[in-house]
């Protein structure tokens, strides 16, 4: 009687490590060791990058927030409590889109922050 052994399986685990390293340089798309090394190496760097992203949309959203206020006259945190102030509920992916395409709408709202800092300034 013939060997048993789990070779569909085991050609279907390959493949699919194979797979992945799709497009990699030289033994690490052909040679399975090496592949199954950079495949999980990948598949660790995508699942770190995808927490990493956000972080990174969110700082350049408050960089370009900052640039705009700044041209206005107005410091980012000053801005940020004035929104708080007004009661403005804006998030700041929304906001960095304004001042990027929208800058006179933005002035606006800059306009009504500075009015109601200056009024609690003299408070």
């Amino acid at each position: 009687m013939p060997r048993a052994t789990n070779k569909p399986a085991a050609r279907h685990r390959k493949r699919k490590i194979l797979k992945l390293a799709k497009g990699y340089r030289q033994g690490r798309s052909r040679q399975y060791k090496r592949a199954k090394e950079f495949a999980e190496r990948g598949l660790t760097y995508a699942y770190r990058d995808r927490k990493q992203r956000k972080r990174d949309f969110r700082s350049l959203w408050i960089v370009r927030i900052s640039a705009a206020c700044k041209t206005a006259g107005i410091s980012y945190s000053r801005f940020i409590h004035g929104l708080n102030a007004l009661g403005i509920n804006l998030n700041r992916k929304v906001l960095a889109e304004m001042a990027y395409n929208r800058p006179e709408e933005f002035g606006q709202i800059i306009k009504q922050i500075k009015e109601v800092t200056q009024d609690s300034n003299k408070a």
